[in-house]
């Protein structure tokens, strides 16, 4: 078994070349990557983070929750001389407490591995990140510097307790005008995700910028710039829908992917409808209207 905790600074635990009949296959692009890290966020995190290099501001970037390396490979692209990615994720060690270790078995414990991670993120860069292979627990302890980070993204765990203690780590790490991105605030299967950024909205000073079908994108500091550098770019030519609401007195953005024309539906696909049972057949439209939803990506990508 993995050790319970092990970092690595760009360095890799693979070979370069070779590695055998069993080694991980990397991908060979990064949409690829098998993963759950969609299009709109996608654009979402390259507008922001180049937009905070443009400004000048610089910091390290840290993740929580990185599975197979879908979004830590963008977030590769967008590090400057002299800042870190530091990515925590369990991969393929034990959870350490009996529901994390009940949610890792139903969702990730087949495919998630360090390895395969690491094969991926080398595809698309000369050296790893400082990996944490760990509860995101031990990043409680300060091995990152408060107010070091500029852009934290948080996928790890959906278990409340967790959530919320992956969402103080996010306050420490980051700089006054950083920006945190929250997965899976809304999801019907994460109550306790939703649980914990709304705790953090309403008694914690976190203060929603953006909202997307599966991030919420927030700061500690003031979100008015962020809103200001989001509306600079014209998302609507893009095919992605802009809205504003106000929350509690703030104001927050909703993108969202246009929605597109219903196709008209195919004769084998209206018989194949008719003669499904009607329990299936809602299952059926469901799952069709979350691809949709999720402009038809594939895989969950953190």
């Amino acid at each position: 078994m993995p050790s319970a905790e092990t970092a690595e600074s760009g360095r890799s635990a693979l070979p370069r070349s070779g590695g055998g009949p069993d080694a991980p296959r990397p991908a060979a692009h990064p949409d690829s990557i098998p993963g759950w890290f969609f299009r709109l966020d996608q654009e979402a995190f390259r507008h922001l983070l180049t937009a905070q290099s443009e400004a000048g501001r610089t910091g390290d970037i840290l993740e929580l929750g990185s599975y197979l390396g879908r979004s830590a490979v963008l977030l590769g692209d967008h590090l400057r001389p002299g800042e870190r990615l530091t990515v925590c994720d369990l991969f393929d060690s034990e959870a350490g407490d009996a529901d994390n270790d009940a949610e890792m078995s139903m969702s990730y414990r087949s495919s998630l591995t360090r390895r395969g991670f690491e094969a991926n993120y080398l595809a698309f860069h000369p050296e790893l990140p400082t990996i944490v292979q760990a509860p995101t627990s031990v990043l409680a302890d300060g091995r990152v510097p408060d107010g070091s980070c500029r852009f934290v993204h948080v996928d790890a765990s959906h278990l409340y307790e967790h959530v919320a203690g992956d969402i103080e780590v996010a306050r420490k790490a980051l700089a006054e005008d950083g920006l945190v991105a929250l997965d899976d605030y809304r999801s019907e299967h994460t109550p306790g995700v939703s649980a914990a950024v709304w705790q953090a909205v309403f008694t914690g000073g976190l203060r929603p910028v953006l909202l997307t079908p599966m991030k919420f994108y927030g700061t500690w500091g003031d979100p008015e710039p962020v809103r200001e550098v989001l509306l600079t770019r014209d998302w609507r030519a893009e095919g992605f829908t802009v809205d504003e609401d106000a929350i509690a007195g703030l104001r927050v953005l909703r993108l969202n992917n246009a929605a597109r024309p219903a196709a008209p539906r195919s004769g084998p696909r209206r018989l194949l409808l008719d003669l499904l049972p009607p329990a299936a057949t809602r299952a059926l439209r469901r799952g069709l209207r979350t691809l949709r939803e999720r402009g038809g990506a594939g895989g969950r990508g953190r």
